[in-house]
């Protein structure tokens, strides 16, 4: 089932998500959807709060990158109650972008490799390194289990820049491809 992606302004994105147990209910269900609602909109990777939900729960796939680059097939994973344990390497900036701020896309500064803990959908423990563009999508999404979006690692000078953009997707004046739920949208 294809769900609603939360925009920028809405609550549930700056909180904090809280870990599952592996009796969630619904957990390979609402994987899926997370899966089917991220394909929908073209992305890479959606956390749970981008959904309304505030939970420690993301899901990444790069498999639509491996026609341009071969290391990104089969990577297809979920994120469940993850921990990033370790950051290392050179910080550099790279163009994101995001499903709850659709039309914005700025330069963020992350560390290249990351080490992350964390249970699979089916409640399998891992622990693990990634680098490059592995770390930087798992960070990204990292951060929305953590109450925070990319727009948080700008310079004050570029979200002044982007104030009115911000302020049209609180307002929900925002022409996307897949469905959303602003914070003046009606349920």
């Amino acid at each position: 089932m294809i769900l609603p992606i939360y925009l920028y302004g809405q609550p549930v994105l700056r909180k904090v998500a809280h870990n599952i147990e592996k009796d969630y209910p619904n957990l390979s269900e609402l994987v899926q959807n997370m899966f089917e609602t991220m394909y929908n909109a073209d992305g890479v990777g959606l956390a749970a709060p981008q959904i309304g939900l505030d939970i420690r729960l993301f899901v990444v796939d790069l498999e639509p990158l491996a026609e341009d680059n071969e290391k990104y097939h089969g990577f297809k994973k979920a994120f469940i109650n993850a921990e990033i344990i370790e950051r290392t390497g050179e910080i550099t900036s790279v163009q994101e972008g995001c499903l709850s701020i659709p039309g914005i896309n700025e330069s963020v500064p992350r560390e290249e490799t990351i080490k992350i803990k964390y249970f699979d959908e089916n409640f399998v423990e891992h622990e693990e390194i990634y680098s490059d563009f592995f770390a930087r999508c798992i960070q990204h999404e990292y951060d929305h289990i953590e109450g925070k979006l990319f727009i948080d690692k700008i310079s004050g000078i570029r979200k002044q820049l982007i104030k009115s953009k911000l302020n049209n997707l609180i307002k929900g004046r925002v022409n996307c491809s897949y469905r959303t739920k602003a914070i003046q949208n009606k349920p």
